[in-house]
């Protein structure tokens, strides 16, 4: 059996519950500091009630400690590491490998190689695994080939791949434009979203290219159609972003993955299994569209795409509603199946190219007052809705119950009765029997359909009853009373033994040689930021950018301007009429020159020219 994993985000507590009600396999939320989202950081208690809560259903608890880190925080992270092995969290995830050299020193859990380590090759991932990583995170660019091809030459760790949510236009771990620019470190959790301004594009000549548009902004990414693809090609962990999404965007998303994950493993029963137990009922029916999204690309899951980048805005689009039809004085009607309600976030595109957002007032069928009419509304244009009232009404509500299904047998001994329970399905719950010492009296009645009400009677537990297997020839009578704390004493102990530690051994990593390390061409892309880090890579100085600047790129993106524009001749695209380089030019006049190594297929972001 192969075990398949939906990994979901937690801002907090509550996010981190209701990725868990709503059929997570695992949940990944962040530690109080030196997280790669700071605005997203947990206390270590708040930490231990989602492990508490997590654990009886098999759910891991995995916690991200993944920024660079600066020596005078070195001791705290070490307390830090101690406070979340006691808290029972399952793995970290990391980025600094001087916590490499802090973990040999105590039993800490397993580590994870966090996609800020810039993992897209055979060389990185066969590196990372020999130096004890359990399990590598790899960048969101790779194709379904070369995940393939990663886990055919390093088969024996695991691969977890992004399948949904905001996407990095820089490789992960490698973009500095944030600190450059703001002094905000993306490598210390407070990225300042240098991708989603607007620039314009300019060639060698100061002609202007493009004018005004976000020509780094991507679309999200949505990989739910192509989840048996990646699992065929050895992923086995599929991660929604979203550390800094609401309890509504958690609750859709997980729910959604969690079905198309349970469509795959009915249809091929014998070859997978979750990685968690329980089965989710909903009370809404979840839809990708109507979470926050600026439209969807499954990015360079097939090669390279023209239509991944958001070009015209880096705000929610939503779900397309349908066209506009006939404008009044002060409504207007949409053609379209779609229904609306009072309160819904509506919007277009205008011929300028810029998003207009508006809500609705009233509505009446298809039929939609606005607030006040916005500018630029006309018959014809395509209408998204990037809010749907009533879709958040159901998801502000409880919206989700968990329950594990088990079989529950009793059976007759010399000195009383034996009650147990054994795995249903795949479940990875263990057996177990406890034994009775109850008088055997025999029935005066068939006493099997009382037996099977009382036993099945397992309430606001989080178990439930699929059968209750009964001897044929059993025929002894026992009391509703003694039933009942038969039961009550059975689903104690099967709590009990689920609440033990998820948190598995993990092999000692070994200090490298520096012939065993990944060269970059960049001294400053190896982010060394502290003693621990410089001596691990066998540094001479501490080089991160954050500490010294660099001359190589502040970005290095497999997303390409030229591409998308349509002028790669390499791919089939017109031959440009511009002289290079080209420069992307912020509205306070900085510049910033691109390089398009065609050799392999990347375009580089330098700083800013005066």
């Amino acid at each position: 059996m192969i075990s398949l994993e939906l990994l979901a985000p937690a801002k907090n507590l509550e996010c981190g519950i209701a990725a868990v009600d709503h059929g997570a396999d695992a949940v990944y939320i962040g530690a109080p500091r030196f997280g790669a989202r700071s605005a997203a950081g947990n206390s270590v208690e708040d930490i231990r009630q989602l492990c508490e809560y997590a654990r009886p259903f098999g759910v891991k608890v995995y916690v991200t400690l993944n920024t660079i880190l600066y020596d005078d925080e070195l001791d705290d992270v070490s307390r830090l590491l101690l406070e979340l092995q006691k808290a029972g969290v399952s793995a970290i995830l990391v980025q600094d490998m001087s916590i490499l050299k802090m973990m040999n020193h105590g039993p800490f859990p397993v580590i994870h190689a966090s996609t800020q380590t810039d993992n897209r090759s055979v060389e990185k991932v066969r590196w990372l695994r020999d130096l004890g990583f359990s399990r590598v995170v790899l960048a969101r660019e790779l194709s379904v080939e070369e995940i393939a091809e990663i886990h055919k030459a390093v088969p024996d760790i695991e691969l977890e791949v992004f399948v949904h949510g905001a996407l990095c236009v820089s490789y992960s771990g490698l973009c500095y434009a944030s600190q450059h620019c703001f002094g905000r470190s993306a490598n210390r959790g407070e990225c300042a979203q240098f991708c989603r301004m607007k620039f314009s594009l300019v060639d060698a000549e100061g002609g202007e290219v493009e004018h005004d548009r976000y020509l780094l902004s991507l679309k999200d990414m949505n990989q739910s159609d192509h989840l048996l693809e990646l699992i065929e090609a050895g992923a086995t962990s599929f991660k929604i972003e979203g550390r800094l999404k609401d309890v509504g965007y958690v609750k859709n998303v997980t729910a959604a993955y969690s079905e198309r994950l349970n469509g795959i493993i009915s249809r091929y029963p014998d070859k997978y299994c979750r990685g968690s137990q329980g089965t989710c009922q909903y009370s809404f029916t979840p839809d990708l569209r109507k979470t926050f999204n600026r439209g969807y690309t499954t990015y360079f899951l097939h090669g390279r795409q023209p239509d991944i980048a958001s070009f015209d805005t880096p705000k929610a689009m939503g779900e397309f509603v349908g066209t506009v039809k006939e404008l009044r004085a002060d409504s207007f009607n949409v053609s379209g199946l779609s229904t609306f309600a009072n309160g819904d976030g509506l919007c277009f595109v205008n011929e300028d190219r810029q998003l207009v957002g508006f809500r609705a007032n009233r509505v009446q069928g298809n039929r939609i007052w606005p607030w006040r009419m916005p500018q630029g509304l006309r018959p014809g244009i395509r209408l998204y809705r990037n809010n749907d009232q009533e879709f958040e009404r159901l998801l502000s509500k409880p919206s989700a119950e968990r329950k594990i299904s088990i079989r529950i047998s009793i059976r007759a001994v010399d000195d009383g009765f034996t009650l147990s329970v054994t795995p249903d399905s795949c479940l990875q719950i263990p057996s177990l029997t406890i034994h009775f010492s109850v008088e055997h009296v025999q029935a005066q009645k068939p006493p099997h359909e009382n037996m099977i009400r009382q036993l099945s009677k397992l309430g606001d537990t989080i178990y439930t009853c699929s059968a209750v297997d009964i001897p044929g020839d059993f025929n002894y009578f026992i009391t509703n009373s003694v039933l009942s704390e038969m039961r009550r004493s059975l689903v104690e102990k099967l709590v009990s033994q689920r609440g033990g530690s998820l948190v598995t051994s993990r092999d000692m990593t070994k200090e490298p040689s520096p012939s065993d390390i990944p060269s970059y061409p960049h001294t400053y892309l190896y982010n060394i930021s502290n003693h621990l880090s410089r001596q691990f890579y066998g540094a001479q100085e501490l080089s991160a950018y954050e500490l010294k600047g660099g001359k190589g790129p502040i970005m290095q993106c497999r997303h390409c301007i030229r591409y998308s524009l349509g002028y790669c001749v390499k791919h089939g695209g017109h031959r440009p009429s511009w002289k290079e380089p080209l420069s992307l030019v912020l509205g306070d006049g900085r510049r910033f020159r691109l390089e398009f190594d065609c050799h392999h297929c990347q375009m580089n972001v330098y700083k800013s020219e005066k």
